[in-house]
């Protein structure tokens, strides 16, 4: 990107978060609202004034800042609005401040878009996504095409870094409802008959599923209320060497999402079951050139960093831009698997075992339009 672009990029992306704050002074309430939802994240996002609000003139709700309403708006339509595709994802609605809005809502929203609209100078406008938002991604399509996917294995193997873990390296072993909770053979990987259910084993190749994130450890094994949960903590006994597939990978300023072999490889891990087959071919090519497992992102790492999917600024993902590479790869939360029968085989071990108890769970959440028919 070029300097000023750059310059240009930042100072409208800040500005959303609240870094270039236009107008300090409030210009609304959360009582201003007539939708539910979108009152509720108002008055989240508002902080409460001795003054009354000084557009509705009410007291003792939460007050926005014009940065504050364009973070609602873009919570709310934006992000309230994605749709999951076979890979990938988009939301239906944007808005600027060029185009008029043109989407159809119900009619509890039309007040607070007139609103906003007036308020903000903008409109929402349904939104048109570059195709690689939805999988138009070259090196997937070459994935899910048996006869171009060893051309793709191969750079994973090649252009994915390798990382090393060893005996000061701990992680967590979830089992749910064992036979023998105290039995350390118990939290290897599970028998033969058991096999190729999971995104990383097929069937008769056994694979060690941990993660140093417990939280994620319990929410991956769907935990219930009525269940007995131990944890493991395990630990190598010697270097294991790991192809980390949880790395954002760097590429040359030339390729683009439509060409990016990172994005590929993002998106398959965010699919569902339906892209087992391709991570399984993965995790048998990176068994076969001898790793000894690999480390790859949950599926839920979005979840558990309450991040948006798929992050966009122009159509450009942040994913790309290096000035954001960091705060991405911190979305991902990285998840271990073992190559085998690891704590038979000696090359891990048991170190403790707890019993687990679910004491609390909390949900984080907001709150998403209900468009007219779907959407455009």
């Amino acid at each position: 990107m070029k300097p000023r672009l750059i310059a240009s990029f930042f100072k409208s992306l800040f500005s959303r978060m609240g870094h270039f704050a236009r107008a300090p002074n409030p210009m609304a309430c959360s009582n201003c609202f007539s939708d539910k939802g979108l009152r509720f994240d108002a008055e989240r996002f508002g902080r409460k004034r001795s003054a009354a609000c000084p557009n509705c003139h009410a007291i003792g709700y939460g007050q926005l800042t014009r940065d504050q309403l364009l973070s609602l708006s873009d919570r709310f339509f934006v992000w309230g609005s994605i749709q999951r595709a076979t890979y990938g994802a988009a939301p239906l609605v944007q808005f600027n401040d060029v185009r008029p809005t043109c989407i159809e809502v119900e009619p509890w929203l039309k007040p607070d878009v007139s609103l906003l609209e007036r308020l903000l100078g903008i409109g929402f406008f349904y939104y048109d996504p570059r195709l690689w938002m939805i999988g138009e991604v070259e090196p997937l399509k070459a994935l899910q095409r048996k006869k171009q996917r060893s051309r793709i294995l191969k750079r994973i193997l090649k252009e994915y870094p390798e990382r090393s873990i060893g005996p000061a390296d701990t992680f967590f072993r979830i089992r749910v409802n064992p036979a023998r909770p105290n039995d350390p053979s118990q939290y290897d990987s599970p028998p033969v008959a058991f096999t190729g259910n999971g995104r990383l084993d097929s069937p008769g190749k056994p694979i060690l599923y941990g993660s140093s994130d417990l939280e994620i450890c319990v929410h991956e094994c769907r935990v219930s209320a009525e269940d007995e949960v131990f944890a493991a903590t395990l630990a190598p006994l010697r270097d294991l060497r790991l192809l980390d597939l949880s790395a954002l990978l760097p590429e040359e300023d030339s390729i683009t999402e439509f060409e990016s072999l990172d994005m590929a490889v993002h998106m398959l891990f965010l699919a569902g079951q339906h892209a087992y087959n391709i991570t399984r071919t993965i995790s048998e090519s990176a068994h076969s050139a001898g790793f000894d497992g690999v480390i790859y992102p949950s599926y839920f790492s979005l979840l558990r960093t309450g991040a948006m999917p798929f992050e966009t600024t122009w159509g450009i993902s942040h994913r790309r831009i290096k000035q954001l590479q960091k705060d991405e790869q911190e979305k991902s939360i990285p998840n271990i698997a073992l190559f085998g029968w690891p704590i038979a085989e000696g090359k891990v071990s048991v170190d403790c075992i707890n019993r687990v108890i679910i004491s609390r769970v909390a949900y984080g959440f907001h709150f998403g339009p209900t468009l007219s028919n779907g959407g455009p």
